[in-house]
């Protein structure tokens, strides 16, 4: 793993800790780095098998627990007691096993378009991105990757924008195989038995027109969980944080600054 320490403006700063999605690398969170390090330590990494990591062959059998073990690792390095963890999909699944395995190294969790588990649509997702992969290979899949990530007007108004995306994405592309590997890990992941161990502050954030995750999803997770705050917007899409930053941006940081307050 690769990852970066962004010190915060203030000395005494708590640490937010941001873990991506499928895609895997730091830099999905470039849109929230300004507003997060304005009053907090930030670690962003590289994800193992992807980005500056992406050298690195995952096993069969990797999981969502190694990915948490990971970013337990990344705390230790960084001499980081407990942070505020904001995942996005895949990401926040790591946040939730990590926080239910250690969770006096979670002071709060942010799980931006997560699950508990996936449901029929989700896998049905996923087995057509899977398909397209070893069908017809990883330009193609990289080209269809944004129809799942963001809504379709975003994507027509932003299109020489997708066109140097699809290029960054190719170029930094994580490998089938790692592809591969992280889709099991995420469609085998199952944390309902385990959510009511969850006892600490809980963010969920979806959109409403998530193609790729249902917003019942979280609306079915907020059910489950103790101290759950559920916030749906109306537009955004699967990367909501991305299309939508700006009122991502105040929705995250007024939820950390409570519970930071709290603590």
């Amino acid at each position: 793993m690769t990852f970066d320490v962004h010190a915060g403006e203030r000395p005494d700063a708590e640490t937010v800790l941001l873990s991506a999605g499928l895609g895997g690398a730091a830099g999905y969170w470039a849109p929230q780095l300004d507003a997060l390090t304005a009053r907090y330590r930030v670690i962003t990494y590289d994800q193992c098998g992807t980005g500056r990591a992406r050298a690195t062959q995952l096993p069969a059998g990797y999981a969502i627990s190694d990915m948490a073990d990971e970013v337990l690792e990344i705390l230790d390095a960084t001499s980081t007691r407990s942070c505020h963890f904001v995942g996005h999909a895949l990401g926040g699944l790591a946040g939730i096993d990590l926080a239910r395995r250690h969770p006096d190294r979670v002071r709060s969790l942010t799980v931006v378009n997560g699950w508990a588990t996936a449901d029929a649509h989700t896998r049905r997702c996923f087995e057509i991105r899977v398909a397209l992969l070893k069908g017809a290979g990883p330009e193609a899949y990289v080209r269809a990757q944004p129809i799942f990530l963001y809504p379709a007007t975003w994507l027509a108004a932003n299109a020489e924008r997708m066109v140097a995306e699809d290029a960054h994405a190719l170029a930094g592309f994580q490998g089938s195989n790692n592809l591969l590997r992280r889709i099991e890990a995420l469609l085998r992941f199952d944390a309902t038995p385990h959510l009511d161990a969850l006892r600490l502050p809980i963010l969920l954030s979806a959109a409403r027109d998530d193609v790729l995750v249902p917003c019942c999803q979280s609306e079915a997770l907020a059910k489950q969980l103790a101290d759950a705050t559920l916030d749906v917007a109306p537009y955004g899409g699967h990367g909501l944080n991305v299309t939508e930053s700006a009122s991502f941006n105040d929705l995250l940081l007024g939820f950390l600054d409570r519970r930071s307050r709290s603590t």
